[in-house]
């Protein structure tokens, strides 16, 4: 399986994915339309069952009432209503009937079509006070007595109970019917329509997962082409197909795609004109910088038999020109860095003892304060090493004024190496810049004894090692500078591939 259909599954999988709010989606409107529907229809069959039912039980019990109940003599024995309550179970609506009447007044007999399964006690009591009450006659109502019906439930099982009295003295009849049957198949329609509601459940979550594929397939190759334009793969193309809003915006993409390429291979064609023109014109430099530095030695050296009013321009040409040297020198190595050919030459060093070299060629050993253990050994390049010591050193020097700490650790397999002068300190607005090419703190003191890129040339020889420097400002005062690096970058210098150049003449790569 490759990585993209991998990528693919796992986003696809992903709770916050667009496939997967989709077929939520699909599947939720699904489910509540299906609950909806269901729902409505269950509620329309029960009441269609019941009272399909009710109606033709209490039909069929009003008749039996009128034709049998209202036949019995105005005194009737017990054995006429247990007959009655008989004739009118037998019908075919399926109901128990119990029958009511007085032998004497105050004296109550009671027929049963089935004692085992209605009693009295069967019947509610608000059902009994209703079919008791003696209705008033108006002109809306002709009747004394009433049908009145209640559905209820005795030992778990539905029934519908009714009750009604005949009129002019007859006997009050009860009918009790089992509602079971209609529950069983109100269940079995229930379970139906929940294995359909299921079932339409799955089907539009399967119709959902066609769609998202239908649908995001052209957003997911979008997706990969604007990850691989992201890469830097500027040649990335979307194959354009139909004519919906998705391939407008294939067609949309690959028309930025190939404005961004023409803009960024412009910009490199310009960046690379850009550093060549340095590079030469630092190259062309360095032949007339040459013979110039060697006459202004010259002229240095017979300063003291000059006239006095000549003197002072001599030592400003001196100082000049071996400036203008050092910010050719530093625009080189700024322009082997941006063009990718800077390459370590890595060497066994000393870390003491390199850092005590650097500070002897340059005859700062009165002015720098070294804590370092000797024997101390790493695998750098130690010409970098001694320009990006050179750099901090010099920095905290020219800012800070002596003495300057210089402090060597190991942690893990890092080399440590701060560098802590006794100056004012870097302005908050500052550190962030410190090391950008050419900054200055001040707009109105654009001129200074430095080229401008000492920083940024140690920072740039640091992260060529795999390493870095940070600035920051010390809680005791003055600002501190702290060198990373590992102690043994053969895998950075692997790493750089082909193309690794030998030192020059002045140590340069």
């Amino acid at each position: 399986m490759t990585s993209t259909v991998k990528r693919s599954l796992r986003a696809g999988l992903r709770w916050t994915s667009l496939r997967m709010r989709l077929v939520v989606v699909f599947a939720l409107v699904a489910l509540v339309a299906a609950v909806s529907a269901s729902g409505i229809a269950y509620w329309l069959n029960r009441e269609a069952v019941l009272t399909r039912t009710q109606d033709a039980a209490l039909d069929d019990f009003r008749r039996q009432m009128q034709d049998t109940a209202a036949a019995l003599p105005t005194r009737p024995t017990k054995d006429d209503l247990q007959r009655a309550a008989g004739d009118m179970a037998a019908g075919s609506a399926d109901y128990n009937v119990l029958l009511e009447a007085e032998r004497e007044r105050g004296k109550p007999i009671m027929g049963y079509s089935d004692l085992d399964t209605f009693t009295r006690d069967d019947v509610p009591e608000s059902l009994q006070r209703q079919v008791a009450r003696k209705q008033p006659l108006t002109s809306s109502n002709d009747h004394e007595y009433h049908l009145f019906w209640q559905r209820t439930s005795i030992a778990g099982t539905p029934y519908l109970v009714a009750g009604t009295r005949i009129i002019g003295g007859g006997p009050t009849g009860y009918m009790l019917k089992s509602l079971d049957q209609e529950r069983q198949d109100l269940n079995s329609l229930a379970w139906s329509l929940g294995i359909a509601t299921a079932l339409a459940l799955i089907g539009s979550a399967l119709l959902a997962q066609a769609a998202a594929t239908t649908v995001l397939r052209p957003v997911q190759r979008l997706g990969d082409a604007a990850r691989k334009l992201g890469e830097g793969k500027l040649d990335t193309r979307l194959v354009v197909s139909g004519t919906d809003e998705l391939a407008d915006l294939s067609r949309t993409f690959n028309r930025a795609a190939g404005s961004l390429e023409k803009k960024v291979a412009d910009m490199s064609a310009r960046e690379e004109a850009s550093r060549r023109f340095v590079a030469d014109m630092s190259h062309e430099l360095r032949t007339p910088l040459t013979a110039i530095t060697a006459v202004a030695e010259v002229l240095e050296d017979e300063a003291d038999t000059l006239d006095p009013m000549i003197a002072p321009a001599v030592h400003l040409v001196v100082s000049e020109t071996r400036r203008l040297n050092d910010l050719v020198e530093n625009l080189m190595e700024v322009t082997r860095f941006d063009a990718g050919t800077a390459r370590l030459v890595l060497d066994d060093v000393d870390v003491a003892d390199q850092v005590t070299a650097c500070i002897d060629a340059r005859a700062w050993l009165d002015a720098v304060d070294l804590d370092a253990e000797r024997g101390v050994m790493v695998r750098l390049d130690p010409r970098r090493l001694d320009v990006i010591l050179a750099n901090l050193i010099g920095n905290a020097l020219k800012h800070g004024g002596s003495p300057v700490g210089v402090r060597v650790r190991i942690e893990g397999e890092e080399l440590l190496i701060e560098v802590r002068d006794r100056g004012p300190g870097i302005p908050e607005d500052v550190l962030p810049h410190v090391f950008d090419r050419f900054y200055k703190a001040s707009a109105s003191r654009p001129r200074s004894e430095g080229s401008g890129l000492g920083l940024s040339i140690a920072m740039e020889n640091a992260h060529i090692h795999g390493g870095d420097i940070s600035a920051a400002n010390s809680p005791d005062g003055g600002a501190v500078f702290t060198l990373r690096l590992p102690r043994d970058a053969e895998g950075i210098a692997r790493n750089d591939g082909p193309g690794a150049q030998a030192p020059d003449e002045n140590g340069a790569t």
